[in-house]
């Protein structure tokens, strides 16, 4: 790893973890990031991101992105601003490979059926699910609950997006049990873990969108954003096909985002007078992001995507049998727990609202083709 800048967080200046671990030494010359990252990456929740929806659900094709990939990207983003930045690269890799572990199966069409099964027990919210998957569902370890992650890498989780005033049952669950100042500013490698995801599920997203031809070319040059960039590309193709030159495109858009995000951010480390990771949290603002001319750019893509990609009617049509297939499943399970897996009966509370947050819990963790198969199973009309 590069030198760190005075204001990345230092793995021996770490807050360390909830649970003390002796003999570390015995597996490998690794700092408490690294280990953080690797304790990730072996996870059953992080393996199951593979078969849980990005944008298509259940998609067709081989070729488009799951949370799993989409993760990837995330973190080979994070990294690359973590290095120009003089920040732990480390901490912002597993920040990003975490960062989408407690989305449950059908994406926001599921998360929005599954929150609104559980509005009667606290609700429901993907991020909160993330902490509480990796502070006490998986659970690998003999001696405690969940992987035992830095106090780092768990309040970037928790507040990536800005400090949280109201923390809903799950997080302030987590919070109670380990302190993460939610009311300051996250680190600066949790803010560019979070842009790091804005510019990969908005370039990535036109890929398939215009793979599955939902999206054409046509309509993204209506932004002029995208047409600048597009313009470039044909002058310097000019005899390339428009279809191939589609990656150059996401690359290129990527590649601009990526550097204004580095020269902005310097720009207010310098503004600010960043000296240390505290001067980060204790700020004010967020530091690390788009600057204040690519910021509403990028405000435009996202709508646009939503308009045409994410909303779009074969898009809903597919939300709808999701959202059934998940309010189906919650019911079934809430009616009748004998459904449940044996070891998620055996550790099922007896009273509410613990009681349905523990079906929660087995609801968020499938996959898409997980929750197909056992609604199926279970609730389609016997013949």
């Amino acid at each position: 790893m590069s030198q760190l800048a005075p204001y990345a967080s230092h793995p021996d200046r770490s807050r360390g973890r909830l649970h003390p671990e002796p003999h570390r030494e015995m597996r490998g010359p690794r700092d408490i990031f690294q280990r953080d990252r690797d304790r990730i990456i072996h996870s059953i929740a992080f393996r199951r991101l593979r078969h849980k929806t990005q944008v298509f659900i259940s998609p067709d094709g081989d070729h488009y992105r799951v949370r799993l990939t989409h993760s990837l990207e995330v973190a080979q983003i994070g990294r690359t601003i973590a290095r120009a930045l003089g920040l732990n690269e480390d901490l912002t890799e597993a920040l990003c490979l975490a960062h989408d572990i407690g989305h449950p199966p059908f994406g926001h069409a599921g998360e929005d059926a599954l929150e609104e099964a559980m509005r009667p027990f606290g609700g429901f919210d993907h991020n909160a699910q993330t902490l509480r998957t990796l502070t006490q569902l998986e659970s690998p370890y003999p001696l405690w609950s969940g992987l035992n992650l830095s106090w780092e890498l768990l309040e970037g989780l928790a507040k990536h997006n800005g400090p949280v005033a109201k923390p809903g049952w799950a997080l302030a669950e987590v919070n109670a049990g380990f302190d993460l100042n939610l009311t300051c500013w996250p680190s600066l490698e949790a803010q560019i873990a979070a842009i790091s995801d804005d510019i990969a599920y908005d370039n990535h997203d036109i890929d398939d969108g215009i793979r599955a031809g939902l999206l054409d070319i046509d309509q993204l040059l209506e932004l002029p954003f995208v047409a600048e960039r597009w313009e470039a590309i044909l002058s310097r193709y000019p005899d390339v096909r428009r279809r191939r030159l589609i990656g150059e495109l996401t690359r290129e858009q990527i590649g601009v985002m990526v550097n204004d995000v580095i020269e902005s951010t310097r720009e207010r480390i310098h503004a600010l007078r960043i000296a240390d990771v505290d001067d980060v949290r204790n700020a004010g603002v967020m530091i690390g992001g788009f600057s204040a001319e690519m910021a509403p750019r990028e405000r435009q893509l996202k709508a646009f995507m939503y308009e045409n990609l994410y909303r779009h009617p074969t898009q809903n049509e597919a939300a709808l049998g999701a959202s059934k297939i998940v309010r189906e499943l919650f019911a079934a399970y809430h009616n009748d727990v004998s459904l449940l897996p044996t070891e998620w009966r055996e550790n099922l509370p007896e009273h509410d609202p613990a009681r349905s947050r523990h079906i929660g819990d087995f609801l968020a963790g499938m996959t898409d083709r997980y929750a197909t198969d056992r609604h199926r199973e279970i609730c389609a009309p016997k013949i």
